[in-house]
C-alpha cells in the first residue's frame, strides 16, 4: 500500500466521519423524541428515514471505496458487490424522495388553513409511513437491474464490461433494459426535484411576506437582527442549494467520466466526495433549520 493510498484513506475517513456522527445523532434524537414524546410528529419519521438513507449511502460507498484503496479484490464477491451497489443506488433514490417529502410537508404546514394545500398535510405518522413504503417499492423497482448486472471481478476481466465501480463491474445489458431504467431514474429525479424547488420557493416567499407584515411591530434593533422567519428561509434555501450543488456537480462529473472514459485519480476521488456530500452535510443543515422553522410556525 502506497503513501498516496494512505493519504486518500485518511482524507476519506475524515470526510465521512462527521457525516456518520451527524446522521446517527439526527436518527437517535428523532427516534427518542418520537418514542418518548407525547405528540407523534410526522416530520420526525421523515427525518428518521432521511438519516437512515444517508447512513446507508455513506456505509455502502465507504465499504466499496475502502476495499478498492486497500486492494481487497475478493473482499465483496458477487453477492457483496450486488448488495453494496444496489443499496447505494436505492438509498440515493430514497434520499431524494425523502428530502422532497420533507420540503413539501413543511410548505403545506406553513400554508394558511383556508387554502387547499393545508388538506394535504399528513396528520399522523402512519400517513407518512405510507409515503415512505411507496418510496421503497418504487426505488427498489428502479434499482432492481443492478441485482442481475453487477458482478465482482479483477483487473484481468475488464473486457466486455460496460463500467466498473472499484472491484464491482456493470455487465453489458440490452439497450432497451438500459434505457428503461435510465428513463425511470430521470423521471424520478425530475419530478421530485421540481417539487422540492416549488416547495422551497413557496416556504421562502411565505416566510419573507410574513416577516414584512409583522416588521412594524419590532424595534429597530430587532429589525437589524435575523428574525426566526428570515433564518428559516435561509435554512430552506441552504438545504436546497446543498442538494442541487452536490447532485448536479456529481452529474457533470459522471457525464465527463463516462464520455471521456478517464481513470484520473483526482477526478474519481472528487466524484466520491460529491456522491457523499449531501449525505454528509444534510444532517447539519437540518439541525440548523429545525428550530427556526418550528419557532416561525408557532403563530400559525
Amino acid at each position: 500500500m502506497t503513501w498516496n493510498n494512505i493519504i486518500q484513506t485518511i482524507i476519506f475517513l475524515c470526510f465521512i466521519g462527521p457525516g456518520i456522527v451527524g446522521n446517527i445523532l439526527m436518527f437517535v434524537s428523532r427516534v427518542y423524541t418520537s418514542a418518548l414524546g407525547t405528540e407523534k410528529k410526522p416530520v420526525d419519521l421523515i427525518l428518521i428515514h432521511l438519516g437512515l438513507s444517508n447512513m446507508i449511502i455513506i456505509c455502502t460507498t465507504g465499504i466499496r471505496d475502502i476495499s478498492t484503496v486497500f486492494h481487497f479484490r475478493n473482499f465483496l464477491g458477487d453477492i457483496g458487490c450486488k448488495a453494496v451497489v444496489f443499496l447505494a443506488r436505492l438509498a440515493r433514490g430514497l434520499s431524494i424522495c425523502t428530502t422532497c417529502l420533507l420540503s413539501v410537508v413543511q410548505a403545506v404546514t406553513i400554508s394558511p388553513r383556508t387554502t387547499m394545500w393545508s388538506k394535504l398535510k399528513p396528520q399522523t405518522s402512519q400517513q407518512v409511513l405510507t409515503y415512505v413504503l411507496l418510496f421503497w417499492v418504487f426505488n427498489i423497482a428502479t434499482s432492481s437491474n443492478l441485482l442481475y448486472y453487477i458482478a465482482a471481478g479483477s483487473g484481468n476481466n475488464r473486457s466486455g464490461v460496460s463500467g466498473y465501480i472499484g472491484y464491482c463491474y456493470m455487465l453489458p445489458s440490452r439497450l432497451t433494459v438500459k434505457w428503461l431504467f435510465l428513463s425511470l431514474m430521470a423521471i424520478r429525479d425530475l419530478i421530485f426535484q421540481s417539487l422540492m424547488g416549488w416547495s422551497s420557493g413557496y416556504i421562502s416567499f411565505y416566510l419573507y411576506r410574513h416577516h414584512k407584515q409583522v416588521l412594524y411591530l419590532h424595534s429597530y434593533r430587532f429589525v437589524n437582527s435575523f428574525s426566526p422567519e428570515i433564518r428559516a428561509a435561509q435554512s430552506v434555501l441552504l438545504l436546497m442549494a446543498c442538494f442541487l450543488f452536490f447532485y448536479w456537480t456529481d452529474f457533470i462529473f459522471s457525464f465527463y467520466i463516462g464520455s471521456m472514459v478517464t481513470h484520473d485519480s483526482v477526478i474519481l476521488n472528487t466524484k466520491k466526495c460529491l456522491v457523499l456530500g449531501y449525505a454528509v452535510f444534510s444532517p447539519f443543515v437540518l439541525r440548523r433549520r429545525d428550530v427556526p422553522v418550528a419557532k416561525s410556525l408557532c403563530p400559525h
